[in-house]
């Protein structure tokens, strides 16, 4: 069935090819990020070829934890309701813990933490009034474990966005009046805007639609939780959940 969705950081890469292939599938879309040129470029694009989509821009910092709020309220009052929160704008800056980059590592954390749990505290209030929705978390592979050097704050909040999902879901589960999915999608390596410098793993790295066309599948099936592109990463995530340390940052 179409939804009407709201996706965060909608600007570039996974968010953007996220828009077009959901809009593609006939869903109706409020899209939002910093850059409204980027924006407006966007929905241009995505109604010359659907142009019987509703295609909503709005500009949000999501680290405006109050704008996130009014925001989502617009948005869903825009889209005649809503059915599904993408919590997907994130940060991937970061340094080697006490290397003197604590201003990189704590903007990483308040992008990709703190305000994903506004996004989040946003989107639930909308699903517990109506009774219903179906919140997606984009997560990483990179949080299975403790990662090193530049990795280190931004594995974290993956983690950490990845556990508040779980708690989320865990209390939804138990409320069967609610009709509320969950789901945390643990995206690979993925050609996007920001690892378009990152020259390691290569071989492992897929374009951006490809990628992004198993993190819609997997949030299309409403999966609890979901590593994309299922190969190489299913397997390679049991090897970071269960290899010792010294092999896992071998990987990294």
């Amino acid at each position: 069935m179409p939804t009407r969705a709201i996706i965060t950081g909608a600007s570039s890469g996974l968010g953007a090819e996220m828009a077009r292939q959901f809009a593609a599938k006939g869903h109706d879309l409020g899209l939002t990020a910093r850059r409204t040129d980027r924006l407006e470029q966007l929905r241009e694009e995505i109604l010359a070829a659907h142009p019987d989509r509703t295609i909503l821009v709005r500009a949000l910092d999501v680290t405006d934890n109050d704008d996130v709020f009014t925001a989502t309220t617009e948005l869903t009052d825009g889209l005649g309701g809503l059915d599904r929160f993408i919590v997907n704008a994130g940060l991937g800056k970061g340094a080697p813990i006490g290397t003197g980059r604590f201003d990189a590592n704590r903007e990483t954390a308040m992008t990709n933490f703190v305000a994903a749990l506004a996004q989040m505290e946003a989107a639930m209030q909308v699903f517990r009034e109506q009774k219903t929705g179906h919140l997606v978390v984009i997560s990483s592979v990179s949080a299975l474990r403790g990662m090193r050097r530049a990795m280190t704050t931004y594995a974290a909040t993956k983690a950490g966005v990845a556990a508040l999902a779980e708690g989320i879901r865990s209390e939804v589960m138990g409320r069967p009046e609610l009709s509320i999915d969950v789901s945390t999608i643990y995206p690979g390596y993925i050609r996007s805007e920001m690892n378009e410098k990152v020259e390691q793993e290569q071989k492992m790295m897929v374009d951006t639609q490809t990628g992004v066309r198993a993190m819609v599948a997997a949030i299309e099936a409403r999966k609890a939780k979901a590593l994309v592109p299922p190969w190489p990463w299913v397997p390679i995530g049991e090897v970071i959940k269960h290899a010792p340390l010294s092999v896992v940052r071998r990987l990294t």
